[in-house]
């Protein structure tokens, strides 16, 4: 039934400016639409709607992730846009914050602004 539908990815946020600065100018997402409800970005053909709520409580696991073609190359591309990895401490990560899974997929993390986790990986 939904097996050929395109998916719409969702975070929520509390405050739709910072948001716009992260999603947009910080990732450089392209920003389709705002209304008071939501900000609506293209990300790759996927659509990523940032809903604006009265309270967020971010989960303790990656919500929203990209898959790129070189992590390390991501990860500095965020670092030099001022966002830093996260490090878990209970598993290796390299200096960048770069964990490599048992089966060689290569991942980091970081938080946008109300603290949702988000990563990038390649395989």
């Amino acid at each position: 039934m939904l097996s050929s539908a395109k998916i719409m990815a969702f975070v929520s946020t509390t405050n739709a400016d910072r948001a716009r600065a992260f999603y947009r100018d910080t990732l450089g997402l392209k920003m389709i639409s705002e209304d008071n409800f939501a900000l609506l970005f293209d990300c790759g053909g996927t659509h990523l709607r940032v809903a604006l709520a009265q309270e967020v409580t971010p989960a303790k696991y990656t919500v929203l992730g990209w898959e790129v073609k070189d992590v390390r190359a991501a990860v500095l591309d965020l670092k030099k846009a001022g966002i830093t990895c996260e490090v878990f401490g209970f598993f290796k990560q390299d200096d960048l914050g770069i964990w490599t899974a048992p089966g060689g997929t290569l991942v980091a993390w970081f938080k946008d602004p109300e603290g949702n986790l988000l990563s990038v990986s390649s395989y």
